[in-house]
């Protein structure tokens, strides 16, 4: 199982390319289902689980083309996927394909919507609480589905088809307000989706979906119509540029100190978050190539923050936030509230001597002087991250372990920080 050593220490210095946005991509490629024709999806991430997703379309008979390398092309831009939905073998998506990617259960939709029947086993996936699909089912009854729950899966039938309804969620939910915008863009006369989720990458679907042939009005606000139409055709989408690997990469700059270039990536897609760390001391500066991040030696300013919906502070830097903090000068908090069971962290981070206390969903970090190099053990996705960030500002060696939770969402990782003058390597088992 590969690690990564990092020797901390190095300022970071010049620019870190910013892929597309994993939790575009994942939609988009399930979005496929949705027509005959061929899906063009530029800028897409290395990344396991869009590997993963692949194994999963595949299952179901879709044709997913990797575009070759061409003379010129650039090595940091993103790969071109050409997906073909055009015959669908197979409306079941099986326990062990879907237990390994939460959003694979979205397949649900599209399947119904276009096949009248799907027969997707419930989600496993990520270690950070129940996250159930609830919702989403909710949201295909609204449209007319019959749903029934027998054996660990969820049997959808549409025998009519799917038909316009209003669907108002109790709460904001990404994974459900994409499966009802899939749902909704094939099905007969219109559909409200009220409460809706607002994030980037809702946006990014809806786009996408109408450069299809949806009539999808409405996306990025809470209330989203969609006009049904009669089917789909194929269309060419660059996915947006990832904004969570975006404040990643600033956090890391802010913790080593230094100046670096965020090429591609977009400010309004994170203001909040950059917004939190313009209050901690650093200065970002967005300019025409992307954003801006230095830090002088000037100590770090503590914050407070509640994690929120888009365009709260995002849930997925919380973890790379705390890492910040446990080098700033005083005492920060920071409120969770979106997922039970994200502080897994806290632990490894304490192994590196961060002061950090647990108080129900609130963490408190008490500032300290230097962290220390030790081995530590990746959890999640977004915890593992943190890690390799503390590890560029501990003193010393860190060995972060259990690196695949990282390969799910970040893209050479390694690489882009190496670019920059940190002491990291991967090391292959």
């Amino acid at each position: 199982m590969d690690r990564i050593r990092i020797v901390g220490g190095q300022r970071l210095n010049g620019t870190i390319p910013i892929s597309g946005a994993k939790n575009a991509t994942l939609p988009l490629m399930i979005a496929s289902l949705l027509t005959e024709d061929t899906l063009i999806l530029e800028n897409v991430p290395r990344l396991a689980d869009v590997i993963q997703l692949q194994r999963i379309l595949g299952n179901h008979g879709v044709d997913v083309m990797i575009a070759g390398k061409r003379p010129g092309d650039d090595p940091n831009s993103g790969r071109t996927l050409h997906i073909s939905a055009k015959h669908i073998v197979d409306t079941t998506a099986p326990y062990d394909l879907v237990s390994k990617m939460r959003a694979s259960f979205w397949v649900v939709a599209p399947l119904l919507a276009r096949m009248g029947e799907a027969k997707v086993s419930m989600p496993g996936g990520c270690a950070i609480g129940t996250r159930p699909v609830d919702l989403l089912i909710m949201a295909l009854e609204k449209l007319g589905a019959e749903i029934e729950i027998e054996g660990g899966y969820v049997i959808a039938r549409a025998r009519h088809g799917l038909r316009g309804g209003e669907i108002v969620f109790p709460k904001v939910t990404v994974g459900g307000t994409h499966t009802a915008l899939m749902a909704a863009a094939l099905a007969k006369g219109t559909t409200v989706i009220e409460n809706a989720a607002r994030e980037p990458e809702i946006g990014d679907v809806a786009d996408c979906l109408n450069k299809m042939g949806a009539k999808i009005t409405g996306a990025g606000t809470s209330r989203i119509e969609v006009e049904g139409v009669a089917r789909l055709h194929g269309a060419r989408h660059s996915v947006l540029p990832d904004r969570i690997e975006t404040g990643t990469y600033a956090m890391a700059v802010a913790m080593t100190g230094g100046d670096v270039l965020l090429q591609n990536a977009r400010p309004e897609l994170l203001q909040s978050a950059l917004d939190v760390l313009a209050q901690s001391g650093v200065t970002i500066t967005p300019t025409n190539e992307g954003i801006r991040v230095a830090r002088n030696g000037a100590g770090l300013n503590p914050v407070d923050v509640t994690t929120a919906p888009f365009p709260g502070f995002p849930t997925d830097l919380q973890a790379q936030l705390m890492a910040l903090m446990t080098l700033a000068k005083g005492t920060s908090r920071i409120t969770e509230t979106i997922f039970e069971n994200r502080f897994m962290h806290v632990q490894e981070l304490a192994r590196l001597g961060a002061h950090i206390q647990l108080n129900g969903e609130t963490a408190t970090i008490e500032g300290v002087e230097r962290l220390k190099g030790a081995p530590v053990m990746a959890t999640d996705l977004r915890a593992s991250v943190s890690l390799v960030i503390a590890g560029l500002a501990a003193e010393g060696e860190t060995m972060v372990n259990r690196v695949y939770h990282l390969d799910r969402g970040f893209e050479r990782v390694e690489d882009k920080l190496a670019r920059c003058g940190a002491a990291i390597e991967r090391i292959s088992a």
